[in-house]
């Protein structure tokens, strides 16, 4: 991994500043454009910007400042770092834990039948497997096929509910709307619907026995008599 100058405007502002160095030779070091460092001396540029010592972060020694006063074709170097940082490492299929290992074909059986959208490289981004334990599970070849369970990734732990909307979401963007007959719809053309005859069904209205109605208002007026009694 190449070596990086830290905030390359800071330490030309802090160069400019406290080194007799040439426009040229900051510029080359900080990966500017020697107008720009030009700007930055006459205070056009970079204002309000503080110096950043580059000999304090260990990034240039003095020495090989002083080299580069006394011969104006000198280039400055970087000075080799204390501490080394390792490279990233390339981003390969998701890390499963050995003790969640046996939930992935569950897991890929859950999503091969809720999210059939997915394509296979997706689910192995989700579950960290490869393609051809998902073939195997999509043709039902797996030597296990009789024995697993269909079961929710993110339950398992094996992916976060954000990944596997958003892994969702970029599945989604270019299939097609889903038709009518996909949608399971009913409706009949509206040409067969003009030929049926048209009719209106009204319950009867029940008759209302009369004499029940009297007999029932007759036996309310007693029981309230009969209170009014016992009250007295």
């Amino acid at each position: 991994m190449a070596q990086q100058l830290l905030m390359p405007k800071a330490t030309a502002v802090w160069l400019v500043d406290n080194t007799a160095l040439s426009f040229e030779q900051i510029a080359q070091f900080c990966k500017l454009h020697p107008l720009e460092v030009k700007a930055i001396a006459d205070g056009e540029s970079a204002q309000g910007i503080k110096g950043l010592d580059p000999i304090s972060t260990g990034q240039l020694s003095r020495d090989e400042i002083a080299r580069a006063e006394g011969n104006p074709n000198h280039k400055l170097k970087l000075s080799e770092p204390k501490v080394r940082v390792p490279d990233s490492k390339r981003k390969g299929p998701r890390y499963t834990p050995v003790s969640k290992r046996q939930d992935r074909p569950n897991a890929i059986l859950w999503l091969v039948r809720n999210h059939p959208e997915l394509k296979d490289a997706q689910i192995s981004r989700l579950v960290g497997t490869t393609k051809s334990t998902i073939e195997q599970i999509r043709d039902r070849t797996h030597w296990n096929s009789t024995n697993l369970t269909a079961m929710d990734p993110v339950t398992l732990g094996l992916c976060t509910q954000i990944d596997l909307d958003l892994e969702v979401e970029r599945a989604s963007k270019g299939r097609p709307l889903p038709t009518a007959a996909e949608l399971g719809a009913t409706l009949e053309a509206s040409k067969e619907t003009e030929k049926l005859p048209f009719s209106y069904e009204r319950e009867e209205e029940k008759e209302m026995d009369a004499d029940a109605v009297f007999a029932k208002l007759k036996s309310l007026k007693s029981d309230r008599k009969d209170e009014d009694d016992d009250h007295y």
